[in-house]
């Protein structure tokens, strides 16, 4: 597999530090809020390339933050009249709410900023004992210009950074483009006990700090939004590296932004959507589909337009899978014949180049292609037709599989609600046997208004979601 280094500029073969296992960090949210449409894109995105590192075999652990003590955190716990505890704790919770409807797995750690403070103590000792940092007044900062290599994630020197980059003024720091690894305490904010007095951590070194101790001082990939390029991700390496005296991570992977009908999100231009409100109007899995309709570095443009095309787009997809399971039940049991099987003998190629648009740089929108002319093949190759049970399972079965790599599996259905369904079909069924053909109707019609739609096939009665349900 090859993927975009943002430290390089340039494809790179993916090569981890242990043969068969990949130690990847993301960037998670900062927990004062639901998260909205720009956040989803680096999770669904980076929830996708491990599940496909592991689809290939790796033995990957996964890393996401949750940074759960900030001003953002704190200003919000002070509205409310409430601990910023609570407020972390809630929005944590709506965290994984919103994940698990867009299809996003858990992470195989998911560590909190204030269950980490001794390791952030240790890593900011380390930092000063080293000379890369220094204590004013409470406070502690890095030494950006004592590290030689800063810039080299955003390929800019030293001096257009600070040319271009608005930077914080502070008259306690040695330089302005030092930034903070410990905040002195204010009154009434939360604070921990420290070398230097009560305070809490900066932003970036918490992020150095989880990396190191739940992955080890190289990991292989770190992950997130191109915004995060500069300066956080370039903060986190200088004081990473700095500390260590060890690269932080191999290769670093940045998606592009996503806009909103073209404009660049922004609370005061209203088009701030957050991913549980969009949900509600295009439900979540249409959501991913969009994410992943397009390569994750380019740009990205959020419309109604264009998440009515993925629900459509989706819908036809699932509606594959649901032909298929229709197919199951109603096929002969009889083995594949020779035509049958020279279609699902392709399926190996349709896998090698679902791969190949895979390994070229997570191409998600390439893969997707693969996996549609796959469901046109099966259209016509089975759907409809007298298959066999056994071409049957092993379509639905390869279908599965390519579209759990990119979390797109359809949503089973209550088994209580498919039982109601199936019973009220054979009821219909009974009634245009008996020639009761005004309880059938209304059978029908019960079904219709509940989203239900019925096709009469030389097969028996399939059933299927209506569009706008």
């Amino acid at each position: 597999m090859k993927v975009f280094n943002t430290l390089t500029r340039k494809k790179e073969e993916l090569v981890p530090v242990r043969p068969g296992e990949i130690r990847m960090y993301s960037c998670g949210p900062t927990v004062y809020n639901f998260f909205h449409m720009g956040n989803a894109r680096p999770f669904i995105i980076f929830d996708t390339l491990r599940r496909y590192l592991e689809y290939r075999g790796y033995r990957v652990t996964f890393v996401q933050n949750f940074t759960d003590i900030d001003d953002k955190v704190i200003k919000r716990a002070n509205e409310e009249g409430t601990t910023y505890d609570k407020i972390a704790a809630r929005y944590i919770e709506e965290y994984f709410v919103d994940a698990k409807g867009l299809g996003i797995r858990p992470a195989s750690v998911h560590p909190k900023a204030t269950d980490n403070i001794d390791a952030i103590l240790t890593t900011v000792e380390t930092l000063e004992k080293k000379g890369f940092a220094y204590a004013v007044d409470g406070d502690v900062y890095f030494r950006t210009r004592k590290f030689e290599g800063y810039g080299k994630l955003s390929h800019q020197p030293l001096e257009e950074l600070e040319a271009g980059v608005r930077i914080d003024v502070n008259e306690k720091k040695e330089d302005p483009l030092d930034f903070a690894l410990w905040k002195s305490a204010k009154p009434g904010e939360p604070s921990w006990e420290s070398p230097w007095g009560h305070g809490r951590p900066g932003w970036h070194i918490e992020c150095s700090a989880m990396a190191n101790r739940y992955l080890g001082e190289t990991i292989d990939i770190h992950s997130g939004g191109v915004d995060l390029c500069f300066p956080h991700h370039e903060n986190e390496i200088a004081q990473s590296e700095a500390s260590s005296g060890k690269p932080f991570a191999r290769y670093w992977m940045h998606n592009a932004f996503l806009t909103i009908d073209n404009q660049k999100m922004s609370k005061s231009t209203g088009n701030f959507f957050m991913v549980r409100d969009a949900a509600k109007v295009y439900g979540y899995q249409p959501i991913r589909f969009f994410m992943l309709s397009a390569h994750y570095r380019s740009p990205l443009n959020f419309s109604s337009e264009s998440l009515e095309q993925a629900k459509a787009a989706l819908l036809r997809l699932h509606t594959a899978f649901q032909n298929l399971e229709f197919l199951q039940k109603s096929a002969e049991s009889r083995e594949s014949n020779a035509e049958e099987r020279a279609f699902l003998d392709g399926f190996a190629a349709y896998r090698d180049r679902f791969c190949e648009a895979m390994d070229d740089d997570l191409n998600t929108a390439d893969a997707v292609s693969v996996i549609f002319e796959l469901v046109r093949g099966l259209n016509t190759e089975f759907i409809g037709k007298a298959a066999s049970k056994a071409a049957a399972d092993a379509s639905l079965r390869f279908l599965s599989e390519l579209c759990d790599v990119l979390g797109l599996l359809p949503e089973k259905s209550a088994d209580s609600i498919d039982s109601e369904i199936e019973a009220l079909i054979e009821a219909r069924s009974a009634a245009r046997k008996a020639k009761n053909f005004k309880e059938a109707d209304r059978i029908r019609d019960e079904l219709k208004a509940r989203g239900i739609l019925l096709e009469d096939t030389p097969q028996g009665v399939k059933w299927s979601y209506s569009k706008n349900t």
